[in-house]
């Protein structure tokens, strides 16, 4: 977006992803744009480690302990974006972190995945990437969450639809919102259908590149919960907004390419390539340790429930939708791993850093995985997720898979950052959790 194009934009805003995903920044006046683009924004390097609530780590290292110093955020190659669910014409300026002397800061999530990027590079691959983000759609006013009324009809949803034409079309004008902004935004939005949720819905975004793709997962909820509110209701990706009804995942689907563009997962067949079973066998050597990644919240963990299709432990299988991994049917050249394990209330950054690193780890090492699952995978004895929060934290602070894929500093931070939260999470009541994560993540 030029913004010489657009005369009538009267504010920017600048922002980064923290920890969690959430858009720290500021508003600045458009005559700041060029200033913006050609020197950065100053923000303090503690703003992308904070917790939920937006508050300081206690004894973070980016804190007191260094004198709370300023990094330079710089814009990204995505430039500026419109922001249409703002009332004023106002452009976004993505950013991401740098130290005063131009050292990316290793606790910037966006960071975290170049650095995996950069590792995949240096041996002539490039990670193909695309995205499925499930969200509800709530009406959120009253003392319980419900179905918004279609404002089409004026009623509300009594159960589930899934694959229904008539649960889209009640939202027509919603869904109409948030494709303009996809394409304002350059975003590739695919595919919509209503789950199996009521209210709930999911959108595909087409395959990218990797830094892209989780470029467009950020921007696609910042847009999704802004259209939403403009509408007069929320839209949340929290795993699990209700007891009784299926969790958010956002699943994602992973090929490589070589140096001409070849998918090296593809062998001709239906099995894949040697190079597939590899990336298999690193993505479940890293995924217990990087569940905190996957299930970074206090109700990040309602969701892990048996003969859900929410994964709950470490496998793999061909066309089979019971398991973590699944390499789905089709055409060889398109032969790819869909991880099914990650919340839609996950950071995409941090999210698409733990698979491709776990793939790169397993491209290296060239192992071989245990079988593929048939069947029921919650029926057989498999190795299991850490279930809870508390295990989850300890096991990313521990894994030495992780330590292969993210820098020290940024394992530090998350973790201190997680043990925060869990200590004040447990004070809440089910009700204020809700409104806390709802429109956050």
């Amino acid at each position: 977006m030029n913004l010489g194009d657009h005369p009538d934009i009267r504010t920017i805003r600048v922002a980064a992803a923290d920890l969690n995903g959430v858009a720290r920044g500021k508003r600045l006046p458009r005559r700041t744009a060029e200033s913006a683009i050609s020197s950065g924004t100053r923000f303090p390097l503690s703003v992308l480690n904070l917790d939920i609530w937006g508050e300081d780590i206690d004894d973070s290292p980016l804190v007191f302990e260094s004198g709370d110093p300023d990094g330079v955020a710089r814009a990204t190659e995505r430039g500026f974006l419109p922001m249409p669910w703002l009332n004023a014409p106002t452009a976004l300026l993505p950013l991401w972190m740098f130290r005063e002397d131009g050292t990316p800061f290793a606790g910037d999530p966006r960071h975290a995945l170049a650095a995996v990027l950069d590792r995949f590079a240096a041996r002539g691959l490039t990670p193909v990437v695309g995205t499925e983000l499930e969200f509800y759609v709530i009406d959120d006013t009253g003392p319980r969450l419900r179905v918004p009324p279609s404002p089409r009809s004026g009623k509300r949803r009594q159960g589930a639809e899934i694959l229904s034409l008539r649960a889209l079309d009640a939202f027509d004008n919603f869904f109409t919102d948030i494709y303009d902004g996809c394409e304002d935004m350059n975003i590739p939005a695919d595919t919509a259908i209503s789950e199996a949720g009521i209210g709930q819905f999911e959108v595909n975004l087409s395959h990218e590149t990797a830094m892209k793709a989780a470029d467009d997962a950020w921007l696609f909820k910042l847009l999704v919960r802004g259209i939403a509110r403009k509408h007069g209701f929320a839209a949340s990706f929290m795993a699990k907004p209700y007891e009784d009804y299926s969790g958010n995942g956002m699943h994602v689907h992973v090929s490589v390419l070589d140096a001409e563009g070849r998918n090296i997962f593809d062998d001709g067949g239906p099995q894949g390539s040697d190079a597939l079973r590899h990336a298999v066998a690193g993505c479940l050597a890293a995924m217990p340790g990087s569940t905190l990644v996957f299930f970074p919240h206090a109700t990040s963990y309602d969701r892990l429930v048996p003969d859900s299709h929410a994964p709950t432990s470490v496998g793999w299988g061909y066309e089979n939708r019971t398991v973590a991994l699944r390499v789905p049917a089709g055409a060889p050249a398109a032969r790819r791993i869909e991880h099914r394990v990650a919340g839609g209330d996950v950071n995409p950054y941090l999210m698409l850093a733990a698979i491709l690193g776990g793939v790169l780890a397993g491209l290296e090492d060239a192992v071989e995985p245990p079988p593929p699952v048939t069947g029921n995978a919650y029926a057989q004895d498999l190795p299991q997720l850490p279930g809870t929060w508390a295990e989850a934290i300890d096991a990313f602070d521990s894994c030495p898979q992780v330590a292969r894929i993210f820098p020290r500093e940024l394992v530090s931070n998350f973790v201190a950052t997680k043990r925060q939260e869990l200590h004040y999470v447990a004070e809440l009541s089910e009700r204020e959790k809700v409104d806390l994560y709802l429109d956050t993540v």
